[in-house]
């Protein structure tokens, strides 16, 4: 698997580096944004090395953006939001050089316009990890519905 050992969503793949885990499988992890716009702002990252969505392989696009959306339905269903952010960037505005996914619970008037998006910070880990295992156990609830 190709990697960048000087990245920092590399290092959270590879363990190496802590990080608020909802969701893993084989090829993408997801974690809680550590400067969120909101509570359960998620990452979704594939677990290879790629800088940007030019460079996903075909083989790769289809379970990952799977996996974006059953990220961004578990987001919005454990954070009661009315609905959700998505979105990526390359290269410009791309704080981390490896394919990443935002999926950010909205709500209307929660005060976000244009981009210009103050961060805010969990209160403690307690509240980071309460967050954490309710978007975990309701990603974890939707898989099970689906396949059943």
């Amino acid at each position: 698997m190709k990697d960048d050992s000087g990245c920092v969503f590399c290092k959270i793949v590879s363990s190496s580096l802590e990080a608020a885990v909802v969701f893993e499988d084989n090829d993408t992890l997801a974690f809680l944004d550590n400067r969120p716009l909101f509570h359960g702002h998620t990452l979704v990252v594939p677990k290879e090395h790629f800088e940007t969505l030019s460079d996903l392989p075909p083989s790769f696009i289809d379970q990952f953006f799977k996996n974006v959306q059953l990220i961004c339905r578990g987001v919005e269903a454990a954070m009661d939001a009315e609905g959700s952010f998505v979105a990526m960037n390359n290269r410009v505005s791309q704080s981390v050089p490896h394919l990443h996914v935002h999926v950010v619970p909205r709500r209307r008037k929660d005060g976000l316009k244009g981009f210009f998006w103050p961060r805010t910070k969990y209160s403690d880990d307690q509240q980071l990890n309460e967050v954490k295992d309710r978007i975990r156990s309701t990603i974890s609830q939707i898989k099970k519905r689906d396949v059943g």
